[in-house]
């Protein structure tokens, strides 16, 4: 399924926990395996310096420099090289999003793996603003590919993962996010859960549902999960079905944690908008800084098999 797989990484501390991920899926997928840095944002004009990315220290790319920071790479993940057979280590100069988005096409890459974070700080501090990194946000934003990201050390191991669990809320991109969830599900033969949230949260501060609309909100949503999702399945029935009531972001959470959850897939984004213009919606945010593992945002069908 994954033939072609990205690392784009700072090849500092803070991508650790996506290159062991990245590690992982290439051994078992026998997949080819690029790691690949973006070393330095070019000055304004004419100067013939760029700023290196991890230092913000001007240099001068060079042969010579490309070539120092490529070992350095090498350098850096040793211990995961030494058990790889197909890893290819490389460096561009340029805006970051934008190398890995050229990388990713020109190699017709099938998945990319990347950190919620490029600066070394305190994850939490990051959670707490809400913010994730801009150049995950704007590579998530333009992907042909899904884009997994790593925010946190992971409790699982993606050689022997068991548990894909399945956010939604029944928007076009949850249906591409669906496929691709249930393609992969079927290939390595893990169980998928099906999940929504119903936020029952009123804008009205006034205005509370009672209990039995919440129960007929739940069994509608049941229901429609059933005919978009179970219909299609064609046999598979290694599934589970869940909804719940309350903050979509916390639910999935806690619904993946209980599943013991190898991987949450979800949508891009939520609203019918063009993809293009899509910006990380606010749940997908929340699970990609808070989730114990990894996620994986989809916002294209280009790489999601019709079924």
């Amino acid at each position: 399924m994954f033939k072609k797989i990205l690392f784009a990484t700072t090849a500092s501390p803070t991508c650790d926990n996506a290159a062991k991920v990245a590690f992982d899926l290439e051994l078992k997928w026998d997949a080819k395996l690029f790691v690949f840095h973006v070393l330095g944002i070019p000055s304004r004009g004419y100067s013939p310096f760029v700023r290196d990315a991890r230092t913000g220290e001007l240099e001068m790319p060079d042969p010579d420099y490309v070539d120092w920071v490529i070992e350095e790479m090498k350098n850096t993940y040793d211990v995961l090289l030494a058990d790889t057979e197909d890893v290819s280590v490389e460096a561009a100069v340029g805006v970051p999003h934008r190398e890995i988005l050229r990388k990713a096409r020109k190699e017709d890459i099938d998945l990319i793996i990347m950190g919620a974070h490029t600066r070394q700080e305190d994850v939490g501090a990051a959670r707490y603003r809400s913010i994730a990194g801009s150049t995950m946000q704007k590579v998530a934003k333009a992907a042909r590919c899904p884009v997994v990201i790593i925010s946190r050390p992971c409790t699982t191991c993606w050689k022997l993962f068991s548990n894909i669990v399945f956010g939604t809320d029944f928007s076009k991109a949850s249906d591409y996010a669906y496929m691709w969830a249930y393609q992969l599900a079927r290939e390595v033969g893990a169980r998928l859960h099906l999940f929504h949230a119903c936020d029952i949260n009123s804008r009205d501060p006034g205005h509370v549902l009672d209990q039995a609309k919440i129960e007929d909100k739940i069994e509608r949503a049941k229901e429609e999960m059933q005919k978009r999702y179970v219909a299609k399945m064609n046999g598979y029935d290694n599934y589970s079905l869940e909804v719940r009531e309350g903050a979509p972001y916390v639910e999935i959470l806690k619904f993946a944690r209980e599943k013991t959850g190898d991987l949450i897939v979800m949508a891009h984004h939520t609203r019918e908008i063009d993809p293009e213009k899509a910006l990380l919606g606010s749940t997908v945010e929340q699970v990609v800084l808070r989730s114990a593992c990894p996620v994986a945002s989809v916002n294209h069908p280009d790489k999601v098999a019709d079924i």
